[in-house]
């Protein structure tokens, strides 16, 4: 990184300036790139396979897509959504040959439809009790369950909290469609954890 000068602060590239000295031969943007969406891919990617070794492997080959499809982004849409929509595709191929899912806590059960989920990740939570263990047993059952275009959405919308507008960018959906997705999702956890929680 180039020093600043005396007295100057040094402002943080955007993402798409990044993307943009990289499509110019910039090595040194791309490894920028990789440095601010690592931990975020790994995150996101692992919640969608469950598996440490497959989201390895996923968040490898987005960043080796993003180096040889580089010219392929446009200014039309924001980064973040360029590159997880290719982490998305990739691990939806992924999860058509290895139907593996990690577990999710879900803190709250809403009837109302306009709500979001509040959802909790343990995964890196060592010390979870076994009542913790018998209700995450059955979460994933119920997530195990769902359609994976609701799977999909649900996380987007209620784990990586992107907006309805970001999720169809994603997507390519239409937005009633996500919407209708995410809302059907949510009702399906809701009837399948219902006695899970009357028991809680």
């Amino acid at each position: 990184m180039m020093p600043s000068k005396e007295g100057v602060k040094v402002q943080k590239r955007t993402d798409e300036e990044l993307i943009f000295s990289f499509q110019q031969g910039s090595v040194e943007a791309y490894n920028e790139i990789v440095s601010r969406y690592k931990d975020r891919l790994t995150n996101f990617v692992y919640r969608y396979v469950g598996n440490y070794d497959e989201c390895d492997d996923i968040v490898q080959d987005t960043f080796v897509k993003v180096y040889v499809s580089k010219h392929l982004y446009k200014e039309i849409a924001k980064f973040s959504t360029w590159i997880y929509t290719i982490a998305i595709n990739l691990a939806k191929t992924k999860l058509a040959k290895q139907q593996k899912y990690k577990t999710f806590s879900i803190s709250d059960v809403y009837d109302d439809e306009n709500k979001d989920f509040d959802i909790r990740d343990e995964a890196f939570t060592p010390d979870i009790d076994a009542n913790d263990k018998y209700l995450n047993m059955h979460i994933q059952k119920a997530l195990n369950s769902i359609n994976e275009n609701y799977r999909e959405l649900i996380i987007l919308r209620d784990i990586e909290d992107y907006s309805y507008e970001e999720i169809v960018e994603m997507t390519g959906l239409p937005m009633g469609t996500v919407k209708s997705r995410i809302n059907r999702g949510r009702e399906k956890l809701q009837e399948l954890l219902k006695d899970i929680y009357k028991e809680g």
